[in-house]
Formats: structure tokens, C-alpha cells, sequence
């Protein structure tokens, strides 16, 4: 009942029918509160605190996945590539602990959150999580001094962390009808002022710079090996997905020829602690990496494919562009914004 609730919701902020307009006297007041917690920020009524390192926010303001993550990894490896010392922070959405932590190669999924798990396996930069983002920022300088550049995954709305740049993602819903929470999915007012804006979705009315998600062609095992993902098409697979947008993931699958026996959605960041695979399920487990990384605790035979994502030239050019100025400066530069 609830994945129907949720269903319905995600309808209904696509357009402005019924339901959202009856909703939305309730986003009148969310935006208030909005612009009423952002102000006492600018004011100084509510504490702010920076790192002497650039801090670039990979965010959103619309309710959901849209690729955050993704980014934040495609980033991470392109500035490594550069020799460029970075590391990230996040929340870690959906994790048992409370504390600020280093998020470790064999760090539980359960205990760090499923993403920065994700992120320091993929990429292996170092990754520490907080409630508070500022308490990660400095714990992780603090571990590695040598950090010339922080990505904040997520948190365009967490104003408490003063930040350099900040980099809006979209996918193929847009900004839906429009409305603030929960008449729409908004989590804030659009337009608002970005450093960038970046669009993962496929539709062709979104101007700017975009970046194509696709599937890599080789698949993971738990133990690290890699292989061809054609290696497959003759093999019945039955596919999960705890991703935001499980039908994608599926649709790419059946796109690189891949024959789909079964396939079932889960929630976001379903812990998979709870999930069997049936007596009489023959078919090869495969899902996404992100996934992967809580459902090899319980299924160890099951295939990871990661999703790449190719990130428009033109981004990156611009992106180095502002940040190689801040990182030839001296240590303790703060220029934020909030």
C-alpha cells in the first residue's frame, strides 16, 4: 500500500490536477518555512561553518534520485585523473548510525548508507558521512590534510556548510508541475541562483549541459571479477532494482540485449536484509552496483553492472574553468555562498 501511496504522489506532481492543487495551501507554508530557515542563515541567526578547501555541492531541488551520486562519482574520477586530491562528504541517507564516521572499503552498507559505500569502493577517494556535513568535512581534512577539493553529495538545501560551487541536477522529470512539497516535487523554489546546471534525463527540451547514463559492458562479481556483459544475452537474468528509477535500469538492460526472465522494482535504498531469492528461481541475479554492495551480503552469486555516466565536455571545461583558479591559491581560501 505504501509503494501504491508513493506511486500516486509521483503522478500527481508531474501535473497540476486535483490532488495538487488541494495540496497546495501546504506548499504555500513549506515555502515559507524555506525562505524563513534560509534567511535566518543569511542573517547569521543560524551558524554556518566552511573547510580551508573549495567545497562543490552536487545537488537538487527536486524531491528523489536524479543522478546526484553518479555525478559525484564521474567527478571524483575526473579530478584523480588530474592528480587533484579529492574527497567526499555526504549524509548517508538511510543509515543506522547517527555519528560521523570514515566510510571503509568493508565499511556495512547498513552503517554508512548505500551510496557512500558505493562511492569509496568505485572510486576510492576518501568518504566520510554526517548528520551534519560540516562535521565531515572537517573530519575528513583532519584524516587526509593532503585534500585539495571536497565534493558534497547532495545538501544544496543544507545551508549549515558553506560551499564554493554549486551544481544542479536534472533528469527527464524536470521541475514536474512546478509546486513546492507536497503539492509538487520541489524542494525549493525554481529558478533560484546555481553555479551550473547539469541534465541527466534524455529529454530533448532541457537546454544546457547533459550527461548520458549507460550501462558499462562488463558486469561485477562479488569478489571483484569482471565480465562481458554480452557474455549474458543467452542467459535468463532476473533483475532487481532499489534505485530511484527501477524501470530505467530494466529498459537498458533489454536495450544491451539482455534477456529479462523476471524483474522487480524495490524501494530507494531497500536494504535487501529482508530479500530471498525464491526455491525455484533459476535465473542469474543481476542488478545495479549500487545495490550490489548490500544484496552480495546475502546473495554473493548475484552480477553488478555499474552505470556509467559521460559527462558533457563542455561541463567539464567550465567546471575546471572556476575551480583550477581556487586550488593554485593558498590554503585557508573561503569564497562561499549560501
Amino acid at each position: 500500500m505504501a509503494e501504491g501511496m508513493e506511486g500516486r504522489l509521483l503522478r500527481t506532481w508531474r501535473t497540476r490536477g486535483a490532488l495538487a492543487w488541494l495540496l497546495w495551501p501546504l506548499s504555500l507554508l513549506y515555502g515559507l518555512l524555506h525562505a524563513l530557515r534560509k534567511l535566518l542563515y543569511r542573517t547569521g541567526w543560524l551558524s554556518t561553518g566552511g573547510v580551508p578547501v573549495p567545497v562543490i555541492v552536487v545537488g537538487n531541488v527536486v524531491a528523489g534520485g536524479s543522478g546526484k551520486t553518479p555525478v559525484v562519482m564521474a567527478l571524483a574520477q575526473h579530478w584523480k585523473a588530474r592528480g587533484i586530491a579529492v574527497g567526499v562528504v555526504s549524509r548517508g541517507y538511510g543509515r543506522s548510525t547517527d555519528d560521523c564516521r570514515e566510510v571503509l572499503p568493508d565499511s556495512p552498507p547498513a552503517e554508512v548508507g548505500d551510496e557512500p559505500a558505493l562511492v569509496r569502493r568505485s572510486c576510492n577517494v576518501p568518504v566520510f558521512v554526517a548528520r551534519k556535513r560540516l562535521d565531515a568535512a572537517q573530519a575528513l581534512l583532519a584524516a587526509y590534510p593532503h585534500t585539495q577539493l571536497i565534493l558534497c553529495d547532495d545538501g544544496l538545501q543544507h545551508y549549515a556548510l558553506k560551499r564554493d560551487l554549486e551544481i544542479c541536477i536534472f533528469d527527464d522529470r524536470g521541475v514536474g508541475n512546478g509546486f513546492l512539497l507536497p503539492a509538487g516535487p520541489l524542494r525549493e523554489a525554481w529558478p533560484r541562483a546555481v553555479d551550473l546546471v547539469l541534465h541527466t534525463g534524455q529529454h530533448p527540451a532541457f537546454a544546457g549541459f547533459r550527461a548520458r547514463r549507460k550501462l558499462a559492458d562488463y558486469v561485477l562479481q562479488a569478489d571483484g571479477t569482471r565480465r562481458p556483459l554480452s557474455n549474458l544475452q543467452a542467459t535468463p537474468l532476473y533483475a532487481v532494482a532499489a534505485i530511484a528509477q527501477p524501470e530505467h535500469f530494466f529498459a537498458m538492460l533489454r536495450a544491451a540485449g539482455q534477456q529479462l526472465a523476471q524483474t522487480q522494482a524495490l524501494p530507494d535504498h531497500y536494504n535487501f536484509d529482508s530479500w530471498q531469492r525464491t526455491e525455484n528461481m533459476r535465473e542469474t541475479v543481476i542488478c545495479t552496483e549500487k545495490d550490489a554492495v548490500k544484496l552480495w551480503r546475502h546473495q554473493p552469486d548475484a552480477l553488478a553492472v555499474p552505470l556509467v555516466l559521460e559527462l558533457d565536455a563542455g561541463f567539464l571545461a567550465a567546471l575546471d574553468q572556476r575551480v583550477d583558479p581556487w586550488l593554485s591559491s593558498p590554503p585557508g581560501r573561503i569564497s562561499a555562498t549560501t
